[in-house]
């Protein structure tokens, strides 16, 4: 009787890339690293904030097949670091907590519906889907074990991220808690320029008035020394008078003091000689 030899079972893969793109047309790529982009600079001092854009998260062990790749999540208590996949049950069983949508002409009703019951399914607090096209937005926060439509989006404050909606005639926009808007990287970098170029000038400025208030106590001091000079010559003068007219004074005394001993002497010093 021969023995049976149990077979090792083949590892799972759960594929890093589902072979779909990014981001069917420009805008929403823009869109896609813009969220992604300015979510990581908020929690860039977190070290427990994990921020993601079209990585596949994978909630449930030895099912690859479930999956989906949020155009951008946070996972707030994971730590930040490269991942092929977000493989939850490696991630101390935490769903991401926040993912954003960004809407394109390649969406399909029935698609954006799978994407919010496969988000209310596996945990997500928060959902937004952004339309930049339409310049709209609508976002869902969980209540137990729903995701339920916030009623007014324009205003909103994202409960976890603390990040403000703005949904108005001129479009979408997101702010940071501080009211910073949400910026383009080629806004950024025009920001950083025309902050640099402010400081260039306040610097500038400051050297100025440094420069003025220089030259203007150097001023000071050399009016300052120029009144003291002249208090010096007044001194001067006024010694000089006081000299000549005591020396005057005294000479008037020796000349009485020589007509009275001449007129004891019987010589009229006022007679001609």
């Amino acid at each position: 009787m021969s023995a049976v030899i149990p077979t090792a079972k083949p590892a799972i893969i759960y594929p890093e890339s589902d072979g779909q793109p990014m981001a069917d047309n420009t805008l929403q790529f823009r869109w896609i690293t813009v969220v992604q982009g300015n979510l990581a600079a908020l929690f860039a001092d977190r070290p427990d904030v994990f921020v993601a854009g079209d990585l596949l998260w994978y909630p449930v062990e030895g099912r690859p097949d479930i999956r989906r790749a949020p155009d951008v999540m946070v996972a707030i208590g994971r730590p930040k670091g490269d991942r092929g996949a977000y493989l939850q049950w490696e991630e101390g069983g935490q769903p991401p907590q926040v993912v954003f949508e960004i809407w394109s002409p390649g969406n399909t009703a029935g698609e954006m519906a799978r994407k919010h019951e496969f988000y209310e399914r596996y945990g997500v607090s928060e959902y937004y889907l952004i339309d930049p096209q339409q310049g709209d937005a609508t976002g869902w926060v969980r209540q137990g074990e729903q995701l339920h439509a916030i009623d007014e989006l324009n205003g909103w404050v994202s409960p976890l991220l603390g990040v403000r909606f703005a949904v108005t005639e001129d479009g979408v926009r997101l702010f940071y808690p501080d009211g910073r808007p949400f910026l383009t990287f080629e806004e950024l970098a025009q920001a950083r320029e025309a902050a640099e170029e402010r400081a260039r000038a306040e610097a500038a400025a400051r050297e100025a008035e440094a420069r003025a208030r220089l030259e203007a106590e150097e001023r000071a001091r050399a009016e300052a020394a120029a009144r003291e000079a002249a208090e010096e010559r007044a001194r001067a003068e006024a010694a000089a008078r006081e000299a000549e007219a005591r020396a005057r004074l005294e000479a008037e005394e020796r000349a009485e003091r020589l007509a009275a001993r001449l007129r004891a002497l019987g010589i009229d010093p006022d007679s001609a000689s």
